[in-house]
């Protein structure tokens, strides 16, 4: 049986000590509800406090986190989820490169 493999583990810190962390794991199957075959947390960290987050948990399947605001997330593909990720990043920090 295949074991979990981790695909990515990036951590990026900014100048005003905001950060983030992205970690993502092919699993063996997928974590219900999801279809896919990954299991991802990928975060935005400002003053030790989560702006932003996409994650998949048991249960719940693909969703995001705003604040303290919890909505679904629709997955297509991991790296197209990253961009995104990346993205909403920037337009938070007023990056629009």
């Amino acid at each position: 049986m295949m074991t979990a493999q981790l695909v990515l583990r990036r951590r990026d810190v900014f100048e005003d000590g905001s950060f983030t962390e992205m970690t993502v794991w092919r699993v063996p199957k997928p974590v219900p509800p999801s279809e896919h075959w990954f299991k991802y947390s990928l975060v935005y960290i400002v003053e030790g406090k989560r702006v932003l987050g996409y994650d998949n948990e048991r249960g719940k399947g693909d969703h995001r986190h705003i604040g303290d605001i919890e909505m679904p997330l629709h997955f297509e593909t991991m790296a197209n989820l990253v961009d995104q990720f990346v993205a909403e990043v920037q337009q938070m920090r007023g990056d629009r490169k």
